[in-house]
């Protein structure tokens, strides 16, 4: 499979938006990323399963606020994994791409930037709206 650069998939006429090619490069791109994720679910599970003996309290707080802080960190991990899966899901079924709530394109330039976003960006912008004045 020839690989294509973004800078391709931005000059791409519009009649082309979310072509078996572009398709491709979105299915890579998040690929990549979740193995990226999963390798580095990994090592933290490796590191932290090493034992390091360290009989200062000082030395074995800040070893175990290390520990939280990559776990907190693969958390978030986890569950940009699953936002990932979901967006493999959307290449597969041929709604990748298009605003889950217009029905509008996504945009080439803001799925380079945010490769698993299900809104366009006016649409993201008025949820985002909505929810701070659910908060007042």
């Amino acid at each position: 499979m020839v690989s294509v650069l973004p800078a391709e998939l931005l000059s791409a006429p519009i009649n082309e938006y979310m072509s078996p090619k572009q398709r491709a490069f979105f299915r890579t791109l998040l690929c990549t990323e979740r193995a990226s994720l999963l390798h580095a679910a990994h090592e933290t599970t490796s590191h932290i399963q090493e034992f390091e003996s360290t009989p200062d309290p000082s030395d074995r707080a800040s070893l175990e606020e290390d520990h939280s802080l990559e776990l907190r960190v693969r958390d978030r991990e986890r569950k940009y994994l699953h936002t990932i899966d979901e967006a493999l899901t959307r290449i597969q079924d041929g709604s990748y791409g298009w605003c889950q709530e217009t029905g509008e394109p996504i945009g080439i330039p803001r799925l380079i930037a945010r490769p698993t976003a299900t809104l366009s960006l006016e649409a993201q912008e008025r949820h985002e709206l909505r929810r701070k004045m659910q908060r007042r």
